[in-house]
Formats: C-alpha cells, structure tokens, sequence
C-alpha cells in the first residue's frame, strides 16, 4: 500500500545519491514502533504500551534529496515460550541479515539487562559474519534526566562496538534526524530512489487495518491478552446505492482470540468495549484510506492459536 505526502516528492537525485534498508531490532517495548513512525512523519507501523505489539515486519520509507531510508520495523526479539514466539524470533534474525545497517533501540527508562546483552551478542555475530554496521539508539530519553541519560550511554557504549551511538525522543522529536542521518550514512551508493518519493509504506491496506484494530483492541486490557489476539480483515467491498461523492467502504473483520474469557474482555459488558474498540479503529481507517468506512467486527475463539501450526498458517503467520 502506498499512502501520499501531501507534498510533492523530492527532486531527481544527483550524485551521491544512497538508497538501502534499515532494521530497527530491540527487546519488546524498547518504542522501535513508536521511532518508525516519527522518522517517516506518519503512523504506519502500531504501538502500545504491551510488549511483542509488532508482528509484521512493516517498512517505513523516508526519502530526501540525498537519500533513500526503508525502515523495516521488528518484533521484538525475546526467549520464546510458544511456536509463535519462535516464529517471531526467526522473522527478526533473517531480516537482520538482509539489511544494510541496523539501529539497535535500548529505552533510557530501563537499565541495560540480559535482554539487551542477548541481543548485543547476536548483532556482535552479525556485524563480524556480514559487517553490517550498527547504529545503537537510546530511546525514550525524554523520560529520564541528563545524568540517567549519560550512564544509559556509558552502558550501551560498554555492550559492543557500534558505529554511533544517539539518544532520542521519539514522542518529542528530539534528535530523530540524526537517527535518520546516522543511519542513512551506511546506505549503498543507488542511482535513485527505490521506491516513488510520495510512497510512505508498501504494506498492504488490509495488513494495515487489521492493525489498527489489533492496537485498538489492546488498549487497556490485561497483560496477557496482546500475545493471544489475532486480527484478519475478512472483506472489503463498498457499499452498494451510495452516491459517488460520499462513498462508503464496508469492512469486516474477526478479531481472534485462545480462550472464551478473553473473548468476554475484548467485547465487554453488553458489548461496550468492542465499540469503543471499533470507534477508534474506525477512525484511524478513515484517516488511513481517506474515506468513510463501516467497520464490523466479530471476535472469535481460536483455541491455543499460538501452538498450533495449522491455525498460525492461516492467522498469517
């Protein structure tokens, strides 16, 4: 899916152009969803305060003058307990060895802990097999004070040997054009753009949607329901006898879940949270697609999903 800038796309590049792909990786909940968004200065990738929020790989593109930044957007990397776990750590690792430089997130509000020295170990063997660099981004550091800030630094410098080491506040803007600066120093030579100037993501709309619903539906629920929902849009047709000045897109969508309990919280007392699950998916919709939707949604049970490789081939994973 491609989703338009408002203003035009940069002019045709000249020498010196660069163009290459960019892997954010990090435990889960270190904001690389929430940095994604503010480097290419629109929502294409969802966050929420659950960990293991990111189950697609979902590309963000950020285009200049100079050069071409594909942002490809992880799961976090974590020691598994279900099949779906080890899927998502094996997506993460054969992206991390397809793309020419990798940012390596590590949030300022938490102390460097064996997560990140697991994953420090990994891009240590991947910097030496294939010398990809890598970029390590202290994020969050808007939520810490100078001297917290300064031993996170002295911390992640202490964990390997990357090539540049920056703070930043993904929410407040600080510092994200260096981290694009930075990690755009390591693209390829190209003779131009790899993508169109104006195209923000190539994920499919459909993908897109079912995400926005999974974000919505995470919201202020307990702690073990974001690693048991799954999202598949079902259909998308427009509404028949609708004047062509207001069209009107009908989409419908299971929202899947293991256990009968957790179907009970994602609708809620007399269904009021599945609304209010559906007005603010709705809206992040219309404003994805630029028209009006009617959104259906429907939770089922899939029984222990996670574990089960039929029912993960289906779900999409």
């Amino acid at each position: 899916m491609s989703t338009d800038q408002t203003a035009d796309g940069p002019a045709a590049p000249g020498p010196g152009y660069t163009a290459g792909f960019a892997c954010l990786v990090g435990r889960p909940n270190a904001g690389k969803s929430t940095l994604t968004n503010a480097l290419v200065g629109q929502k294409v990738a969802i966050t929420s305060s659950k960990p293991q929020t990111t189950r697609h790989t979902i590309r963000g593109i950020v285009t200049t003058e100079q050069s071409q930044l594909i942002l490809v957007d992880t799961p976090g990397l974590h020691r598994p307990r279900t099949l779906l776990g080890e899927r998502l750590n094996h997506l993460v690792r054969e992206t991390l060895l397809e793309v020419d430089v990798i940012g390596f997130c590590l949030p300022a509000d938490q102390r460097v802990g064996p997560g990140d020295q697991f994953i420090a170990a990994e891009l240590t063997e991947i910097m030496t097999a294939k010398r990809t660099p890598v970029v390590a981004i202290a994020t969050k550091s808007d939520t810490v004070d100078r001297q917290r800030l300064a031993e996170h630094l002295i911390a992640i410098d202490q964990l390997g040997d990357w090539a540049a080491i920056v703070p930043c506040s993904a929410t407040r803007g600080d510092q994200v054009d260096d981290v694009a600066r930075l990690l755009s120093q390591h693209l390829p030579p190209s003779p131009g753009p790899l993508y169109p100037g104006d195209v923000l993501t190539d994920e499919p709309e459909a993908v897109m949607i079912a995400e926005l619903v999974r974000e919505a539906a995470l919201e202020g629920v307990r702690d073990e329901l974001p690693h048991s929902l799954a999202v598949v849009v079902e259909e998308m047709v427009p509404r028949e006898g609708r004047p062509d000045d207001d069209p009107l897109l009908e989409i419908r969508v299971h929202v899947f879940v293991e256990r009968d309990s957790q179907k009970a919280i994602v609708i809620g007392r007399g269904g009021s949270r599945l609304r209010e699950v559906g007005t603010t998916a709705r809206r992040g919709i219309e404003a994805l697609l630029g028209q009006r939707v009617h959104l259906d949604l429907h939770v089922k049970v899939a029984k222990d999903w996670q574990r089960d490789p039929k029912q993960l081939q289906r779900l999409g994973f």
